[in-house]
């Protein structure tokens, strides 16, 4: 079930999953981008943790908020201004109804393309955000779902954002957006939030 503590938890474990990786997302980021991917991303959630640890949310709306806010400010390069957007978005769909996490993580997934106008198959963090949402409204996201997501965004040749300057040379390359949004939801996966 999802609530202000369960989200928190659930923003905390995708916290640690950004710092575990952060190299590793700078490596992705270097072969197809700035080579920042990594630390921009550590920066925004270390920020985050900080207002989160704060506590005392009344709402899942206020905790997505306070998190939106923190990445906004302190995630440079693309990724503050989506993961921001989306968090955003997430916050005002769970003020209508913080129990449908299908809905919120779609308002999510719209909020993210409102800012970046990507679509399915331009290798940005829409391809995993696209299948993750399906996967959540038909109650069939798992970890597999996930990954297949974001090991098809290497065979893609970017027409969006830095990597799209590469063309051709994209392809090959895991888009680093797709893999720091993975760890967004497997963290929802082990958070026990869908668990019924």
């Amino acid at each position: 079930m999802l609530t202000a503590e369960t989200a928190t938890d659930w923003l905390h474990r995708f916290a640690e999953k950004i710092n575990e990786n952060k190299a590793y997302l700078s490596e992705l980021d270097s072969a197809i981008g700035d080579g920042d991917h990594g630390s921009n991303m550590a920066r925004g959630v270390a920020a985050m943790e900080e207002k989160l640890a704060a506590g005392g949310f009344a709402t899942v709306q206020d905790v997505l908020k306070t998190a939106a806010m923190a990445l906004l400010g302190k995630v440079g390069g693309a990724s503050g201004p989506l993961y921001g957007s989306a968090l955003i978005a997430m916050a005002k769909q769970a003020g209508e109804n913080e129990q449908d996490v299908a809905a919120i993580v779609k308002a999510g997934l719209e909020g993210i393309q409102k800012r970046g106008k990507a679509e399915k198959g331009e290798k940005t963090m829409v391809d995993v955000w696209m299948p993750a949402c399906e996967a959540l409204a038909s109650g069939s996201l798992t970890k597999e779902v996930i990954q297949s997501a974001v090991e098809a965004t290497k065979e893609m040749k970017a027409t969006k954002g830095r990597a799209s300057y590469l063309g051709e040379r994209s392809i090959g390359h895991l888009d680093p957006g797709a893999v720091s949004s993975s760890y967004l939801f497997e963290a929802l996966l082990e958070g026990g939030i869908l668990d019924e």
